[in-house]
């Protein structure tokens, strides 16, 4: 005596009905189809008209006896669910060699009916988000606000730059993960404001439209044959979606003050604008390694007079904006 138990193994990141045609033919195929209750593909199934089933034992060796059973008579498809039963398979393996030795061959076959595809995951970091922020739970992500967030923001972002700088691909990937929170976690919440509701998925669309928007040499007729006309390309639409009244418009002041202040030159050089600024006599072998150093000593030497390197710079870099501001000249213009 001979017959097949089938495993149906589907993903529940994929819409319930979108099955390969193997798995179509396997549950259509065989006389009788087991699934527990909250299987996600029952209603589908149902509306094909199609019978299944329902048990739900909590013991994984007579699920597996009773699946054996059938298909000693009957051609039997399992409906596996989202954990992929890992007990039921490891309890399938001795009984099917013990029934073999009693002469009933039975063929054990899985079938992968839907599959992941790139992205999906994002969707299981939805999910565990919005269980995190409703009532039953986590206490302190419920309590979480954009404001009490934006350290955390700010600290995730800097901790992947750190694995960058180590080169260590294990490190960014985690990295990267928190990073990913903290938008997942901001759209959560925003999710709950009464007057201007949006979520991770407004996120998503306004991203993807905005690279398309930018990219007219991939996705429409426009041309750029490299990296600096991608570049140029980028700001002349940029300037358009959002007209400057200032070449240091929409720079972010919050930057840290090195790097704003690397901004602020950058535009206001780009722009053709030159302000005064008072450059001090450095070496004609000047490298990285050595401004580096030069640096790290005039943190050193400001330090032991009581100052702030930081805020000096950043007061200073915000004058620079101002000075910039009041001279009106705009990227176009320049």
């Amino acid at each position: 005596m001979s017959g097949r138990l089938a495993l149906l193994v589907t993903t529940h990141r994929v819409a319930p009905g979108l099955l390969t045609r193997s798995a179509w033919q396997v549950i259509e195929g065989s006389v009788s189809r087991f699934s527990r209750p909250e299987h996600p593909l029952l209603p589908t199934l149902a509306d094909g008209g199609l019978s299944v089933t329902i048990e739900n034992p909590q013991n994984p060796v007579a699920l597996a006896r009773m699946l054996l059973d059938a298909a000693e008579r009957d051609s039997v498809v399992w409906l596996v669910g989202d954990d992929g039963d890992p007990a039921l398979t490891e309890a399938l393996a001795p009984a099917i060699a013990a029934r073999a030795e009693g002469g009933a061959a039975i063929e054990l076959e899985v079938v992968h009916g839907s599959y992941d595809l790139p992205g999906a995951r994002l969707l299981d970091v939805v999910a565990v988000m919005d269980q995190l922020r409703s009532p039953g739970g986590c206490p302190w992500d419920a309590e979480q606000t954009h404001a009490s967030l934006a350290t955390y923001l700010v600290e995730e972002t800097f901790e992947a730059l750190a694995a960058i700088d180590s080169d260590d691909p294990d490190a960014l990937r985690e990295e990267l993960g928190d990073v990913l929170l903290q938008v997942a976690f901001h759209s959560r919440i925003a999710e709950e404001s009464a007057e201007r509701a949006w979520s991770i998925d407004d996120v998503a669309s306004g991203l993807v439209d905005k690279l398309v928007r930018r990219h007219p040499h991939v996705f429409a007729d426009g041309e750029a044959a490299t990296a600096s006309e991608v570049e140029q390309t980028w700001e002349q639409l940029k300037d358009r979606e959002r007209p400057r009244r200032s070449v240091v418009d929409g720079v972010p002041l919050a930057l840290p003050a090195l790097a704003l202040s690397e901004k602020l030159l950058g535009r206001s050089i780009t722009a053709g604008l030159e302000l005064e600024v008072d450059e001090p006599e450095l070496p004609d072998d000047l490298d990285e390694g050595l401004l580096g150093a030069l640096l790290f000593g005039v943190v050193s030497a400001a330090r032991r007079r009581g100052l702030d390197s930081e805020s000096a710079l950043r007061r200073f870099a915000h004058d620079f904006a101002e000075q910039a501001r009041r001279a009106g000249l705009t990227a176009t213009d320049g």
